[in-house]
């Protein structure tokens, strides 16, 4: 029977080597952890080499762009037409109180079209204005009644300060559907085309420290406006 060669005892590695070898991995983990994970992936830059790299600013947007998804599927979920309670308010994942998470907007709205006027027909053109104010952390949502392919033209824009925000829809059936989002956006315009019967719009969030004046400016083939404050 063949017996295979025992190694040279001189040729393996003392233990010492192996502890040393040990020592330079975890220190190497360690410092990719503090100076690239946790910048890129958290925000949290403890060393400021990820201000320098540009990654913690990557990993800050990730980390709001989550927490915004996680606010606004809540929001929209309890705004639904199918919520168990229709008149509560968006909690963006976005419950038994009416506006869990969006705290009331100090909102005034001057629409061209009263909001509480007779929905108009779907081939109408219709025309709305709303203006409202944000305080640090609030949340609205507005959002159109729209069927299937129908268009409308928007703009909104801020007094200054960029806002977060998520263009939205939902119907029946469809407790999300989302069109695009954003932060740290002072404007935005565009053509918002349904993509099914339902309500189709925005929701904005102010993350800056000062109140935040948001107007938006609306035209073409919806019947109702709604707002969820």
């Amino acid at each position: 029977m063949f017996n295979a060669q025992k190694p040279d005892p001189a040729e393996l590695p003392s233990t010492g080597r192996l502890l040393k070898s040990t020592g330079i991995a975890a220190a190497v983990a360690g410092a990719l952890l503090v100076f690239v994970v946790l910048p890129a992936e958290y925000g949290v830059d403890p060393t400021g080499a990820g201000s320098l790299l540009g990654l913690t600013e990557m990993g800050r947007i990730k980390m709001q762009l989550a927490e915004e998804a996680a606010l606004d599927q809540a929001g929209v979920a309890a705004a639904s037409p199918e919520a168990s309670n229709p008149s509560s308010e968006p909690a963006p994942s976005e419950q038994a109180s009416p506006n869990p998470t969006i705290p009331p907007a100090a909102a005034t709205t001057t629409p061209s079209t009263p909001l509480a006027s007779a929905p108009q027909s779907a081939s109408a053109a219709a025309s709305d204005e709303s203006v409202f104010t944000l305080a640090p952390d609030e949340g609205f949502e507005i959002k159109l009644v729209m069927v299937k392919g129908a268009k409308a033209k928007f703009e909104w824009f801020t007094d200054g300060p960029g806002v977060n925000y998520d263009t939205h829809a939902d119907g029946a059936g469809v407790s999300y559907h989302g069109y695009g989002k954003g932060t740290n956006t002072p404007r935005q315009e565009g053509e918002l085309v349904a993509a099914f019967d339902g309500s189709h719009g925005w929701f904005w969030r102010n993350r800056t420290d000062q109140d935040v004046k948001i107007t938006l400016r609306t035209s073409g083939e919806y019947t109702d406006v709604k707002q969820y404050d």
